[in-house]
């Protein structure tokens, strides 16, 4: 493992991700200002101008692609700028427009890992799609959840964020289930073509099963503690599936 390489490429991520994080603030500081979760938040509680915020905003995200670009390679560089243009560009205004900007938002949100991908030398091919594929899936029950948990928050703020327009979450448990399960042979597929071996193999499907059966909780009774469970289930299934894939690698 190159650690330097490993290092740049973190910094340079970390740059980009902060500056599309900001910029997303500096786009929706009117629809923060209307919802709890986000008011105090520095635009619109008064701390911190949107002027300030746009050059900061801008100055990360150049200085992190471009960091990329010098430090790693152009495709990294690229990618991550794609990631930005995505988020900022299509995914942010499209959340006050339509409820499918949750399916377009997973888009940039799958991209950093072909971005880890193709700075370790990878290229494109089905070994890193499989991988974009996982977190293209993984994605949409856990921001499912946070949008029904949210949905008060979200109407108040008039946007428009898929499985955040019912109350008795059935629906949401549904579309919970289904990206669930279809989620299980995609994270076996690294196994199938010749990236990882029987160990992630087991463990992902494991994992799968898992995330599956938790999410399915919510077709009976949607209540804030499932959808909560769901939510942190999510979090602890991404690092423990990537690391099984670490651990599948060394142990080969």
């Amino acid at each position: 493992m190159d650690l330097l390489l490993l290092l740049h490429t973190l910094i340079g991520t970390a740059l980009v991700a902060a500056g599309t994080n900001a910029w997303n603030q500096v786009r929706e500081r009117d629809v923060d200002a209307l919802m709890n979760r986000t008011r105090r938040r520095p635009l619109p509680s008064g701390r911190l101008t949107a002027r300030a915020a746009v050059w900061f905003a801008s100055a990360i995200t150049v200085g992190g692609v471009a960091y990329l670009a010098v430090t790693v390679n152009l495709l990294t560089a690229g990618l991550a700028a794609l990631t930005f243009v995505s988020y900022v560009c299509l995914y942010t205004p499209l959340k006050r427009t339509t409820s499918l900007n949750t399916l377009i938002g997973a888009v940039p949100g799958a991209l950093p890992i072909v971005g880890g991908w193709t700075a370790a030398g990878g290229s494109l091919g089905a070994a890193v799609a499989a991988l974009f594929a996982i977190l293209f899936l993984w994605q949409l029950p856990h921001f499912l959840a946070i949008a029904w948990l949210y949905r008060d928050d979200y109407r108040a703020g008039g946007l428009k964020m898929l499985g955040g327009g019912e109350d008795g979450g059935r629906d949401t448990g549904r579309m919970v289930v289904l990206y669930a399960l279809a989620l299980v042979p995609i994270s076996l597929l690294p196994t199938l073509l010749g990236v990882t071996g029987a160990l992630y193999f087991f463990g992902a499907l494991a994992l799968g099963v898992v995330y599956a059966a938790v999410g399915a909780t919510l077709l009976t009774a949607a209540t804030p503690a499932r959808a909560w469970r769901l939510f942190f289930v999510s979090i602890v299934y991404l690092p423990a599936l990537l690391t099984l894939m670490v651990v599948d690698k060394v142990a080969a």
